[in-house]
């Protein structure tokens, strides 16, 4: 399987100095994921224990991923590029080889 998500996911093995923070509008509610070191979780709304259910799903609507440094503090996140779009963040995958 190679959805978004997860080449997201491997994106932070290759790079575990790196957060995305990426803003997402899941059936029609907003919503934002934290990808770091292979794993995501939401961080406005639950996140079910079970990896094989996406926190981010293939009918997600990105609209905009932010990289940040790692570690990464909420209160003052040091960013590294901010408002990524998909396209521009498939780039950026293509670049690690995912």
């Amino acid at each position: 399987m190679n959805s978004i998500s997860h080449r997201l996911e491997k994106y932070t093995i290759k790079k575990p100095n790196e957060v995305l923070i990426v803003k997402v509008e899941i059936d029609g509610e907003l919503d934002e994921i934290a990808i770091f070191k292979g794993f995501s979780s939401s961080l406005m709304r639950p996140t079910a224990f079970d990896p094989d259910i996406p926190v981010l799903p293939e009918t997600a609507k990105i609209l905009s991923i932010d990289l940040v440094a790692s570690p990464y503090n909420p209160e003052s996140p040091t960013y590294i590029k901010q408002g990524l779009t998909r396209k521009q963040m498939q780039s950026l995958l293509a670049e690690v080889g995912i």
